[in-house]
């Protein structure tokens, strides 16, 4: 197993699974195996026309997907209302699993899953790709730097598309009976993992949603921002959208210097990403020493096939050298969901602050 690329199966044909399908055929240890669908024939398009090897079964289930004995692992990237059902099952037909963001509609769901990914031994990531490239390790050294970045204080993160009007009917995302979380599952999950990330996975003690959230007419969420704050003084924003254009923006602030990334979801070019950083920065006449430091990271594959391939290592570890799955991802995992449902919550509550660790 361990010299044998891992081998996939994909349930369903979403759009963001055409990415994961391209990730996966250019992880060096990653196959895809097996597609499945509700409709057979749909499957079948949708390997014919995302390069499938001529090797991989097509179904017309997922449950087909999931008895496959050949499937080694399994990516989900079905409606979020589904995930506790088909991650479930998956993790008890012993399929490791990489599953699409926002993971669950709320912690309890979540648990559910990570309790059965637990008592099946296999392993669970979510999908967060950013978090692989190799500009996300450089970004948290210049954090972690003392001299040059110093203690945290402020972190200020922004996920925004606009879609068109299309998306805003038709898309599942938008469907209270799907996607219920709708633009903060989506987006929020994004701006909100990447404060954690900033603040080295330490939950904020209070989150309140800011005012004037935008709706659908079937009350899903198409915008809205939170404030986190932590005993130690340290402050969060986020805002996200689907009605504002593309931004990607991450700022975070410290004692002796500050980092800002223009891109920190998808870069803008696949092959080379930058980030900006300052240090010990002063007023000097009409401007300011030292100007921020461009940082170039290059990459040979894209983020989401540098996933796929860590996701692939760790299951090879634990099925070709009896190691136990890694409790990261779902540790991190969860703490984005906490943070996600007390913004909820304060939503619900008329911006009323939510205590997260009595949430």
């Amino acid at each position: 197993m361990s010299e044998k690329p891992v081998r996939f199966g994909i349930l369903g044909c979403a759009s963001i699974a055409r990415k994961i399908s391209r990730a996966i055929n250019r992880a060096p240890n990653a196959s895809i195996q097996a597609i499945g669908s509700r409709s057979i024939d749909k499957a079948s398009r949708f390997a014919s026309e995302n390069g499938f090897p001529a090797s991989a079964a097509v179904y017309g289930s997922y449950e087909a997907v999931l008895d496959d004995p050949d499937v080694d692992a399994v990516y989900v990237p079905l409606p979020t209302s589904l995930h506790v059902k088909w991650a479930v099952l998956a993790a008890e037909k012993k399929k490791h699993i990489l599953l699409e963001k926002p993971v669950a509609l709320n912690v309890s769901e979540l648990d559910v899953i990570l309790q059965a990914c637990e008592s099946n031994g296999v392993q669970y990531m979510d999908a967060t790709m950013w978090m692989h490239h190799p500009r996300t390790a450089q970004m948290r050294e210049f954090l972690s730097d003392p001299q040059r970045f110093g203690q945290l204080k402020s972190v200020h993160s922004i996920f925004c598309y606009n879609p068109g009007p299309d998306f805003l009917i038709n898309d599942i995302r938008i469907k209270p009976d799907l996607d219920g979380l709708g633009c903060l599952g989506d987006a929020g999950w994004y701006c909100i993992r990447a404060i954690l990330w900033a603040a080295d996975y330490q939950l904020p003690e209070r989150v309140t949603a800011l005012p004037n959230p935008e709706f659908n007419e079937s009350g899903v969420i198409l915008s809205c921002g939170a404030s986190l704050s932590w005993t130690d003084g340290k402050i969060a924003t986020f805002y996200c959208s689907f009605l504002t254009n593309l931004t990607m923006d991450l700022t975070c602030a410290g004692t002796n210097g500050y980092l800002h990334v223009h891109d920190f979801v998808i870069p803008f070019q696949e092959k080379v990403a930058s980030f900006y950083g300052a240090s010990n920065s002063r007023w000097v006449n009409f401007g300011c020493e030292p100007t921020p430091t461009k940082h170039k990271v290059a990459t040979d594959l894209p983020h989401e096939a540098i996933m796929v391939r860590e996701f692939a290592r760790l299951v090879a570890s634990i099925e070709g050298n009896g190691l136990e799955p890694e409790k990261k991802w779902p540790i991190i995992s969860r703490k984005t969901q906490l943070v996600v449902d007390a913004v909820k919550a304060s939503i619900d509550r008329a911006f009323e602050p939510v205590e997260v660790g009595n949430y």
